[in-house]
């Protein structure tokens, strides 16, 4: 335990704390897997302190919020290094006026058909069975992050755009069903965009702003093997045209990212190892 105990006493309570939680095979792009494995003494300690210099990076860079992305999965079959974003900001009311970085993201439950939001400390948001410990950051300028970081507090703000039925590979333009990076950049538009008051209305700023998914190219065989073995992935919210020549696109954390950069909405890019 002497790994692990060195990084915990150099990691500030704020980080490790669980705060809130709030409910409204193919790629696994985000979700909580269904298993029993606990973290090792040595995973833990690498969990930890991941977290511990995304914490430094965040707080050196001066942001109010930013966009996280951690590596849950090996995607690179699919040519993308991150498998699931968070809207990470700074709480300055948190832990008694303190203040405290809290991550808001969505999971999907065990491998269901069901999805629940959750607010959580650096520490639990990176404390999964991580495929690589390395973190990419994308900041936002002043003024959208001192909006998010004051809406984002609001559990109204944050369950506005929250659609409880979920699928691993949901379209990003139909409301049928939402995956966890597809209800991040939804709410970011909620959140910034007054006029995106509802689902369609927030991917119809998202369009406007540039953002395109990512697209997987998935042949039937694979597509029908992946309905009747997962209860949490679907293709009927795609396109035929799209579908039936094996194009499905959807928003993975990569696109996000680059998305965030492109369009003027980020300030900078950090990778923590």
């Amino acid at each position: 335990m002497n790994a692990l105990a060195a990084v915990a006493r150099r990691f500030r309570a704020a980080v490790l704390v669980a705060v809130v939680v709030f409910v409204s095979a193919p790629p696994a792009f985000a979700g909580r897997p269904c298993t029993e494995r606990k973290l090792t003494t040595q995973e833990l300690a690498k969990s930890l302190e991941l977290a511990a210099h995304t914490l430094t990076a965040l707080e050196r860079s001066g942001a109010q919020a930013a966009v996280i992305a951690r590596a849950g999965q090996n995607l690179t079959e699919w040519g993308l290094r991150f498998s699931h974003i968070g809207i990470v900001y700074y709480d300055r009311d948190a832990l008694d006026g303190r203040g405290a970085w809290r991550v808001v993201h969505k999971l999907n439950h065990c491998g269901s058909d069901r999805a629940s939001l959750f607010r959580n400390g650096l520490g639990d948001f990176f404390g999964e069975d991580l495929y690589d410990y390395e973190a990419a950051i994308v900041t936002f300028a002043p003024a959208p992050g001192a909006v998010l970081a004051t809406r984002l507090k609001d559990n109204f703000t944050v369950a506005r755009m929250h659609e409880v039925r979920y699928n691993m590979l949901a379209y990003p333009w139909a409301t049928r069903y939402q995956q966890s990076n597809q209800w991040a950049i939804e709410t970011l538009a909620f959140a910034l965009e007054p006029g995106a008051t509802d689902r369609s209305r927030a991917q119809a700023w998202l369009r406007l702003r540039g953002y395109q998914p990512t697209t997987l190219h998935i042949d039937a065989l694979r597509r029908l093997g992946a309905r009747m073995g997962s209860a949490n992935v679907a293709f009927d919210d795609h396109p035929p045209e799209r579908r039936f020549t094996d194009r499905i696109d959807t928003i993975t954390a990569d696109s996000v990212l680059d998305w965030l950069m492109r369009s003027g909405l980020g300030l900078e890019r950090l990778t923590v190892r």
